[in-house]
């Protein structure tokens, strides 16, 4: 479908939804506008980052229940934690893009906005007249990220593509878990591949529009962002002949490298990278300075050759340990080494806590902890973490914005064009 030319509102770029108080600096994208159709995980977590980094995102949901994100579960004091995550500091308008008036305030916040992001099914943004191609030569300045699963076109192009199908066909789940089964990533790695690739290349673009006054379009494919992070097993058996094996929480070619049980029920994972290492491990952990120099277990190859021998002589000396007190030996030994932690003790994490690097957000259900953003500009100001926003909930300042008034707004929520 060609793109809507039914005409959009002409409007001024859009107001700010609140005053900000003043700062001696600015936020590096203060006065971006985003504008995304967006939905799961990986479009929403990139808008997420220009978001924190000061841009002004406008989240464009479906009337009937927006992003379906929005229902994975209830456990964000009844919000769903995927959306909680990936949503915060944007603006909601619900908004039906299959009937022309709702395409006609989406081009009408378009006139205003610097970068325009999509991640729906192949072929949905194109019929709508809403992919990248078609948006810049609507709007020179824009930039305008396509994010799919596989790419615009070849053989996967129309192919369903959710995080873990992406995290199989990438090879990922084949090189993680153990040696009797693989496993997927706990997280949604593909889609975070995805999202961190769309984010900067945002900035790239955003850089280039800065020197040529042009904007310009930019594609990410989930395949291709983890085919990337695939890099070293990809290499290893491009150029090896094998790929490497799956070994659980050990190491394909360095012993010991792995967890240990400690006499408390926790589990210490340790790392000897060098002979060196195992020869204080020996002497000032193990209490066997008899292995320091006996053929069996000088070597990394004759320890890795003898692996079930070095786990067990290993296992042994932290069973009798409480993890602090493996912990400490490990630790005056000059071996590196960590707690095998469940999600609730990052949560509680001693060293999060020491960097003051928990925040508050608002939300529909009140506030909520987060952890700042990973990227620190301490010479500016901080991030600006704003709130989760319920569905629609910008929909008729928004609207305002454009110029439009009650009678039209009204009949537009009547006709469920908005919501």
């Amino acid at each position: 479908m060609a793109p809507d030319t039914h005409p959009a509102p002409h409007c001024a770029p859009l107001p700010a939804p609140h005053p900000a108080p003043p700062a001696a600096d600015p936020l590096p994208l203060e006065g971006i506008t985003v504008v995304a159709v967006e939905q799961a995980v990986s479009a929403p977590f990139a808008t997420r980052q220009l978001a924190d980094l000061g841009a002004r995102v406008v989240k464009v949901e479906r009337p009937d229940g927006g992003d379906f994100a929005r229902a994975y579960d209830t456990t964000a004091r009844g919000l769903a934690s995927h959306f909680v995550w990936a949503n915060r500091g944007k603006e909601s308008i619900a908004l039906d893009l299959k009937d022309p008036r709702g395409r006609e305030v989406l081009h009408g916040l378009l006139e205003g906005a610097d970068v325009f992001v999509q991640n729906l099914a192949q072929g949905a943004a194109a019929r709508l007249g809403l992919d990248a191609a078609a948006l810049c030569a609507r709007y020179p300045r824009l930039v305008a990220v396509d994010i799919s699963g596989y790419g615009p076109e070849g053989p996967y192009a129309h192919k369903r593509a959710y995080d873990m199908l992406v995290q199989c066909e990438a090879g990922l789940v084949s090189v993680t878990g153990t040696p009797e089964q693989p496993v997927k990533a706990g997280i949604p790695a593909a889609d975070i591949a995805a999202a961190m690739y769309a984010f900067s290349g945002v900035l790239a673009a955003l850089l280039r529009r800065g020197t040529t006054g042009r904007g310009g379009r930019v594609e990410v494919s989930m395949l291709d962002a983890l085919a990337e992070w695939m890099g070293h097993p990809l290499h290893h058996t491009m150029h090896g002949g094998r790929q490497p094996v799956r070994t659980g929480l050990a190491h394909a070619v360095i012993a010991p490298y792995d967890a240990y049980p400690t006499a408390d029920g926790d589990r210490v994972l340790l790392s000897v990278q060098n002979d060196r290492e195992w020869r204080r491990l020996a002497e000032q952990v193990l209490e066997r300075p008899e292995l320091a120099d006996d053929p069996a277990y000088a070597t990394n190859a004759a320890r890795t050759r003898g692996r079930e021998a070095t786990d067990a002589v290993v296992a042994k000396a932290l069973a009798a340990l409480d993890a602090d007190d493996a912990i400490a030996r490990l630790e005056a030994a000059g071996i590196a080494c960590a707690r095998l932690n469940p999600v609730a003790r990052l949560a509680a994490h001693p060293q999060l806590a020491a960097r003051d690097r928990w925040r508050e957000v608002g939300s529909p259900v009140g506030p909520l902890r987060a952890l700042l953003p990973p990227i620190g500009l301490p010479d500016g100001p901080p991030p600006r973490m704003g709130a989760v926003p319920a569905l629609g909930e910008h929909t008729e300042a928004l609207l305002r914005g454009l110029g439009m008034t009650d009678e039209r707004i009204t009949a537009l929520r009547r006709d469920g064009v908005i919501a």
